[in-house]
């Protein structure tokens, strides 16, 4: 590891619709110079030109249909290891030194789980490389050009990020290298209120925070990969923008958290509405209204074709209240209520990524016999509620499969 001081580095990833011709890679030729010449350490992470992987994985899986993950990673590496030397050969007819990191060169920092094309970094284990190999080639004056989507396990295989995935290796590495910024440079000029393709008047977003960029890009939005962000640190700043000028565009500032298991202090009520009228469902407004009326707090809400659940925190004659709309409004044949619930929540950093989340949450409760009333995902939110006469064993019970136990829990202290 370096004990000198850190040259002040920028990441700069270029998507593969950016790398369209050599205009275009002679255009991010002259950006990266422009920026070097700030006296910046600059790191380049290209992904393959547009199409390519699309191309590569139809071919490999027309050729064998049950082609194994593992060899599969390998022909897809082929096509993030073509723009490396594209780009590298563009900087140095800009008089720019650079070197080509891939997986089968020895400056390769990415070390990543076994899960072959949705691998996982290992974030320790690429900081240790990254502080070895990638910083001597920025205080020696020279631009490494990373391979961005790919990965190498610690046996040497290699993996592929998944979807978007050089998106995550751009922010691993600004996470690894402390760096001041990681720009990804896109096809458009940053984030919009909404796609500009589909809406009428989008408007350009300046800024957003980790949360808000997490659950656009969770619901669909393209701007960035939902997986990059849970490698973005404390004060690293990603930027979002286009060829034109690398210091406008969207700057999503704040850091996810981790994961946490939380537990609301007041009573829950499930207020369920049966034999809902289809066409008096704009009435649900109104019943919503009633539970603020009520000093409720509106914590979750279920709809089916002929019912919805309100699940209400706290509150005075909820009930009451919610059931004079179904009476005035005659939006359903009944409502009925189940007091004494509790609310387990847990959320943390793209916790909707994440396999059988769910089965982990509630599989320890049903073996310890505690019923769920009610569970409710929100991206990377899950709410469980249960019976507060179990509500102590149950938090307990969740925080231990989603956090370990509590001896091993850095910063709290084990449960007495």
């Amino acid at each position: 590891m370096s004990t000198t001081k850190m040259l002040e580095t920028v990441v700069v990833k270029f998507g593969g619709s950016v790398l369209e011709n050599e205009k275009a890679i002679n255009q991010v030729a002259s950006l990266i110079k422009e920026t070097k010449g700030k006296g910046l350490g600059v790191v380049v992470v290209v992904s393959a030109m547009k199409g390519v992987t699309d191309q590569i994985m139809a071919l490999s899986k027309k050729e064998n249909p049950e082609i194994e993950p593992y060899l599969l990673d390998e022909l897809l590496s082929s096509g993030e290891k073509t723009s490396a030397r594209m780009v590298a050969a563009a900087l140095a007819s800009f008089g720019l030194q650079s070197v080509i990191v891939d997986p089968d060169t020895p400056y390769w920092p990415v070390i990543t789980d076994e899960r072959h094309l949705d691998a996982n970094p290992l974030v320790e284990e690429s900081r240790a490389k990254t502080q070895e190999l990638i910083i001597p080639l920025l205080e020696a004056g020279k631009v490494p050009v990373v391979c961005g989507f790919l990965g190498k396990t610690v046996g040497g295989k290699i993996t592929t990020l998944g979807r978007g995935g050089s998106d995550t290796t751009a922010v691993l590495l600004g996470n690894c290298l402390n760096a001041k910024e990681v720009i990804l440079v896109k096809d458009v000029e940053g984030v919009y209120s909404s796609d500009p393709d589909k809406v009428t008047n989008p408007q350009f977003i300046e800024s957003l925070n980790g949360e808000e960029a997490e659950m656009l890009a969770a619901g669909g939005a393209k701007f960035l990969h939902v997986k990059a962000l849970r490698y973005q640190s404390s004060g690293l700043r990603i930027r979002v923008t286009n060829l034109d000028k690398l210091d406008s565009g969207t700057v999503i500032k704040g850091e996810l958290s981790p994961v946490q298991v939380e537990m609301l202090g007041e009573r829950v009520s499930m207020i369920t509405f049966v034999g809902l009228n289809p066409e008096k469902t704009e009435s649900i407004i109104r019943a919503v209204k009633a539970v603020r009326e009520a000093h409720g707090d509106l914590l979750a809400l279920s709809l089916e074709s002929n019912a919805a659940i309100f699940y209400v925190g706290g509150g005075e004659n909820v009930l009451d209240g919610v059931h004079q709309v179904l009476v005035e409004d005659k939006i359903g044949k009944a409502v009925s209520e189940f007091p004494r619930l509790s609310m387990i929540t847990v959320k943390g950093a793209a916790l909707e990524t994440e396999r059988g989340v769910v089965q982990r949450i509630t599989g320890p409760l049903a073996k310890a016999s505690i019923n769920v009333y009610g569970i409710v995902t929100i991206l990377s939110s899950v709410r469980v509620f249960v019976s507060s006469e179990h509500s102590e064993r149950a938090h307990g019970l969740v925080k231990e499969a989603m956090m370990g136990p509590a001896e091993n829990r850095k910063g709290e202290l084990p449960s007495k």
